[in-house]
């Protein structure tokens, strides 16, 4: 092995993410992704829907599906708060709300320092991130919304 650092194959690239907090972990997403940042407000559940979709919410007079974004993550699910946020974001042409326990930060970070997620098992699914930031604040973990909400999914949930 060579003593370069092996990255997630931004390089060269400046990246401009948004950092959020899930439980006590944090991840972030670029924000060419994010159309918006709200705070809390309850939504109507919607009956048979996925375990994820915690319901819907109109914003603007459009009906968009709110998912827990920790649940879908394989964590706990987020119980909402006043310091919940829901992040707007557009997925293969469709907008959907996720639901994070508070919004940390906006950071310019270069491609170069996107490391490339460790192969935890064989049957570990890596697909929903694009690979792990660390700062002097931590790790942060760099999602792909568009891997992690398939096409299909997404209209889906728009149904």
């Amino acid at each position: 092995m060579t003593g370069t650092l092996k990255t997630a194959g931004f390089d060269g690239e400046t990246l401009e993410i948004i950092a959020f907090r899930l439980h006590d972990q944090e991840f972030c997403v670029k924000t060419t992704t994010i159309r918006e940042i709200r705070g809390w407000a309850p939504s109507t559940p919607i009956p048979h829907s996925p375990p994820e979709v915690i319901g819907v919410m109109n914003l603007r007079g459009t009906v968009i599906p709110i998912i827990d974004l920790a649940h879908k993550l394989g964590m706990k699910s987020t119980v909402a708060n006043e310091r919940s946020a829901i992040v707007v974001a557009e997925v293969h042409n469709m907008v959907i709300g996720l639901v994070v326990d508070r919004v940390s930060d906006i950071l310019t970070v270069q491609g170069s320092q996107v490391q490339p997620v460790p192969e935890v098992t064989a049957s570990f699914d890596k697909s929903f991130a694009e690979g792990i930031i660390a700062n002097e604040n931590g790790m942060i973990c760099f999602l792909n919304l568009a891997r992690m909400f398939k096409e299909r999914e997404v209209e889906e949930l728009a149904a």
